[in-house]
């Protein structure tokens, strides 16, 4: 299974303005459908990775203070980095998707309406930040800073979907906070 989506960090702080397009998410997962008896129900287990990107549009940058600190640094903050810039927290997941799936025509999949519901967990295996700025008149040089930066590093969450054959909408609520409870850059 492929997705591909839009993130978006509820109940954020103003420093934390994510892009919208630059703000994604790459899901692969490899699911087995498990049909209940003969019904149009199915147990839909797998296992995959996801890939996440948070992107600040207003050139913030995920960084420690001299307090050792969390936060979200505006460009006025960081001198020493100057020009045009772009830059986005990135995380990556091996997520564990279990989902209970209707399907209206289980004898022909391709032509069938499906509505899921599941939940899956996930273990965060990597996470950095990039930042890709232009010095003055310069080429483009680009900036990557490979820390934990106070993240959750096991999420868990619930999911929807709705679609017809192979393709579908999709939503996944995190339950679990993308920081730390008191140690992340939302405070």
């Amino acid at each position: 299974m492929l997705e591909l989506g839009i993130n978006s960090a509820l109940d954020a702080p103003s420093r934390f303005n994510g892009g919208f397009w630059g703000s994604r998410t790459l899901n692969v997962y490899y699911t087995y459908e498990l049909r209940i008896l003969q019904s149009k129900f199915s147990l839909v287990p797998g296992f995959g990775l996801s890939l996440e990107r948070f992107k600040f549009k207003n050139g913030a940058t995920l960084g420690y203070d001299a307090e050792d600190s969390l936060k979200l640094f505006l460009p006025a903050e960081t001198p020493n980095i100057t020009g045009e810039r772009k830059s986005q927290l990135i995380t990556n997941y091996f997520d564990i998707p279990v989902e209970l799936r209707f399907t209206s025509n289980p004898g022909d999949p391709n032509r069938a309406f499906k509505i899921a519901v599941g939940g899956r967990v996930g273990f965060m295996y990597d996470a950095f930040t990039k930042m890709k700025y232009k010095p003055d008149g310069e080429e483009m040089k680009q900036l990557k800073d490979k820390q934990n930066f106070n993240l959750t590093r096991l999420r868990y969450g619930v999911y929807g979907r709705l679609g017809f054959g192979n393709f579908s909408l999709f939503g996944y609520y995190n339950l679990t906070p993308l920081f730390v409870e008191g140690k992340g850059a939302y405070e």
